[in-house]
Parts: structure tokens; C-alpha cells; sequence
């Protein structure tokens, strides 16, 4: 093996890349720039239910989505575990032949029935000493030594598993195919794999496939079994009950390098005061004994605040760029929309939005026909003759005035003033006359852009309906 390490990640095709491989990913990917070392993606596709190109390109393409290039030199693979099913199953036969596996013919039946009579859980090594050969309906189990194992973790440290508690695990089913410790193990050693990084939920596996690292007479991995992720409840993520697919949040407008940096920070921080910071520093600082390894808790919020920090620190073209594929599906007709309008409208909306999916929302009424009124804002904003009053006279104010949003603005603040009003009651009937709702970008910027002709007959239309 050689002194560069090789670090893996070897995820299954399950249709939806979950964020909690991708910070795992991500965790290998950091290192193996930081040691100059390489990436091997192995993708564990033994069951065949999970086996489809779309689901392996999925896992190609989240990757790239977050930077790690499957074409950069350090990147290798992907391979593919069932490629390797005849390295698996001479590796078993290998440690038979060593006296590390036996054949074993109990159905689960009968060794829950055995479990009954002698009180021990589980499988009792009853099979050890009968000396069965092989054939159909037998299973071939590892001779699990007495003692105990000891694994040294970059993040757990020492952690010590009593032998006596890990029952003489199946290396390979009664139909002959391997069981994913053995070929886990089997394909780490073919690929030399020398870094273990993975969720702690494996590491009760860990002492299992340890002993089978030392069984074939390889060296072990260093392992590292990083914090699992939390919902609000503290509960593992679920995707049952979460949102946990990397995609959901692309298609919702999450930023890239937002998520990259979000997820790094869970169960690590950089130095300093602040978690919002480059690739490279991220690469530069982290280390695996600096993390720690309480469950993190994924919150969504927080993600969002990432995402809305690094939105804001987009140029004005990265942005536009950033909101095209959020425009393809946008609820006006395509030959109403005019680039140029929405580069104005651009700079009105980047410093609001939290995610690049709310962008559509907030410049639809310059697109639309008509906008898209909220009756429950019409309610609280229109039930009034001061709605009529304000509406009327605002129109007649901007009927000859100058046409720039300062202009416009202060057509309503000298009505206001001499109404003894606040600029904000009175701006409320107006941006849901001209919006269809409370809130957006700013309003007389959007009424600059809207026009005059289109922002006139708005108001028409809003004192009719009222009316």
C-alpha cells in the first residue's frame, strides 16, 4: 500500500442521495485533498431491487452538485460491488479452509427455538464442532475468537467489544451469495483502501469486520465513525419522516457551496468566529480528531440562514445565472418575460430571498397579466373606503409625475403627511393593488419598474373591485 491514503465512500443506489452521505462524502473528499491522497467511489449495489444506472448516475451527479469532480485526478471509480461477487465468495471459502468459518444448517426457526431452551439470545454456536461441509440450505458462519476487540477510532478513540457478546456472524447466505460485511471487507482490501470514514451507525459492525481484516491477513483501515444526524426531535433523520434528500433542497434553491459548508459544519466547526467560510479553509483546517462525536442536529433553519448569507454575496450576474432554472417553471407565460425587466427586478429581490426557489414568487406580478392577489392580504388592506381614498388619490399624484422610484415615493409621502398618516399604513393598499400581496421587493422601485400605463390601470382595476 502506499504512503498517499486512500480514502473511500461507498454508498448504495437508493433512488435520492441522503444528506447524511453527502456530509459523509464530503468529510472523505476534504481529506483526500488535504493528504493528497484519493476517493474511491465503490458503489454497493449487491441488491439487485437498488441496482439501476439512473439511481448510480444520481449519486454521480449529487457529488458533482457539490464539488467533488469525478473527473478531478484524485477521484477514483465508481466501481461496483457486485463486479467483485467471485472475490467475495473465494474469501469465504478461504476462511474456511483456514478453520475461521464453518458451515452451519440451522433455520432461523430452530435457533430461536435453541435460544429458548439455553436462555443465550441468538445464535449459540451450535454448529462449531460438527464439522458440516457445505451444501444447500447451509450457511457459512466466522468463528468469532474468544477476547475481546479493540478499535481504534479517530473520533471514539479506544472503543473495546467484549467477543463474547457477537454472535458467529453469516459470511454467506444459504444460497450462496456474500453478506455485505464480507464483501465490504473483500473489496477494501482489493481497492487498498487504507481510511475507513463512515456514520457511527456502523460501527457496531466495525469489531465484525475487523476480525475479518485480520482472518485473511491484512491490516486493518484506520476507522473513523463520524456523528449521525438529528431531526428537531433528536431522532436520527429519516426519510420517512424528513426532509433528508440533497435534491429536494438543489430544486428549493439551496446553494451548493451553502450546503457544502452547512454540512461540514455538523459535528466540526473552523477555527474563529465564524462557520461561513471557503472550501479551501475548510480543506486547510479539518482534521478527524477535532470532531465530535455527539449526534448533530440537522437544522433546517440554520441551513437556510447559510444559504441566504451566501445568496447575498453573490454578483448580480451569478445570480441571474442562479435563478434560471427556478424561471423555466414559472407560473406566466414564457413570451411575457423579458430578461432585461428581471435583471432589474434582480437587484431588488437578492438581498430578500432565502433560497432561489422563492425568486419566482417575487417578481411574478411584472410577468403576470394580472397579479396574483392574496385574499387574505385583500382582506386586511381593502375593506375600507381608506383603501378607495388612497388608491384614487395616489393614481392622480403619478398620473404627470416623474417616473423614478424617488418620485414615486414621495408622491405618497406628502398625501400620507397631509392625512397625518405613516407611510407604511398607506403603502399597504398600494403594494397589494400592484402585487397582490404584503410583501415583496421594495415598492416604489416595483412600480418604477412595472411602468406607468400598467401600474395606473392596477389601481383602476384594485378601486373597481373594491368598489
Amino acid at each position: 500500500m502506499s504512503d498517499a491514503p486512500r480514502y473511500r465512500f461507498a454508498p448504495s443506489p437508493t433512488g435520492f442521495f441522503h444528506v447524511g452521505g453527502a456530509r459523509t462524502a464530503l468529510y472523505n473528499w476534504a481529506l483526500t485533498l488535504r493528504t493528497g491522497g484519493t476517493f474511491v467511489l465503490r458503489i454497493e449495489d449487491t441488491d439487485e431491487s437498488r441496482n439501476s444506472p439512473e439511481w448510480t448516475q444520481g449519486i454521480i451527479d449529487a457529488l458533482a452538485w457539490l464539488g467533488i469532480d469525478s473527473t478531478h485526478p484524485q477521484f477514483e471509480g465508481p466501481y461496483f460491488q457486485s463486479q467483485n461477487a467471485a472475490l467475495h465468495v473465494a474469501a469465504a471459502h478461504k476462511l474456511f479452509e483456514q478453520g475461521n468459518a464453518y458451515w452451519c444448517d440451522l433455520t432461523a426457526d430452530q435457533i430461536q427455538a435453541r435460544s429458548k431452551e439455553t436462555g443465550k439470545q441468538g445464535y449459540d454456536g451450535y454448529s462449531r464442532d460438527r464439522g458440516l461441509t457445505g451444501g444447500p440450505g447451509q450457511v457459512l458462519r466466522f468463528r468469532v475468537p474468544a477476547g475481546q476487540t479493540i478499535v481504534q477510532d479517530l473520533v471514539r478513540g479506544q472503543v473495546e467489544f467484549s467477543n463474547d457478546t457477537i454472535e458467529d456472524f453469516v459470511l454467506l447466505r444459504s444460497n450462496g451469495s456474500p453478506m455485505f460485511l464480507l464483501a465490504n471487507v473483500v473489496d477494501d482490501i482489493e481497492m487498498k483502501v487504507s481510511n475507513v470514514v463512515r456514520a457511527e451507525e456502523h460501527l457496531p459492525n466495525t469489531p465484525k469486520q475487523q476480525m475479518i481484516w485480520d482472518a485473511l491477513g491484512h491490516t486493518p483501515p484506520i476507522w473513523a465513525h463520524v456523528p449521525v444526524l438529528v431531526n428537531e426531535q433528536r431522532k436520527k433523520l429519516s426519510k420517512r419522516r424528513d426532509k433528508v434528500a440533497l435534491e429536494q433542497y438543489r430544486e428549493e434553491g439551496i446553494l451548493p457551496d451553502a450546503m457544502v459548508n452547512y454540512l461540514m459544519t455538523l459535528g466540526w466547526a473552523p477555527a474563529g468566529d465564524t462557520e461561513i467560510v471557503p472550501w479551501q479553509h475548510i480543506v486547510d483546517e479539518f482534521r478527524l480528531e477535532d470532531v465530535n462525536h455527539s449526534p448533530a442536529f440537522f437544522d433546517i433553519k440554520k441551513l437556510n440562514s447559510f444559504n441566504g448569507d451566501y445568496v447575498r454575496a453573490m454578483s448580480l450576474d451569478e445570480f441571474i445565472a442562479g435563478c434560471a432554472p427556478h424561471l423555466e417553471n414559472a407560473p406566466w407565460p414564457a413570451e411575457r418575460f423579458n430578461p432585461e425587466v428581471f435583471a432589474q427586478l434582480a437587484l431588488l429581490v437578492q438581498t430578500r430571498v432565502v433560497t432561489l426557489s422563492e425568486v419566482p414568487a417575487m417578481v411574478d406580478f411584472v410577468f403576470l397579466e394580472n397579479p396574483v392577489i392574496d385574499e387574505d392580504a385583500w382582506t386586511k388592506t381593502m375593506g375600507s373606503d381608506f383603501a378607495i381614498n388612497v388608491l384614487r388619490d395616489y393614481a392622480g399624484a403619478i398620473t404627470s409625475c416623474e417616473w423614478n422610484h424617488d418620485a414615486l415615493k414621495s408622491a405618497l409621502e406628502s398625501w400620507t403627511e397631509a392625512n397625518g398618516l405613516k407611510l407604511g399604513k398607506t403603502q399597504a393598499p398600494i403594494r397589494v393593488a400592484i402585487t397582490g400581496r404584503t410583501v415583496g421587493p421594495p415598492l416604489f422601485e416595483s412600480i418604477e419598474v412595472l411602468g406607468r400605463e400598467e401600474t395606473l390601470r392596477r389601481l383602476q382595476a384594485a378601486i373597481t373591485r373594491i368598489g
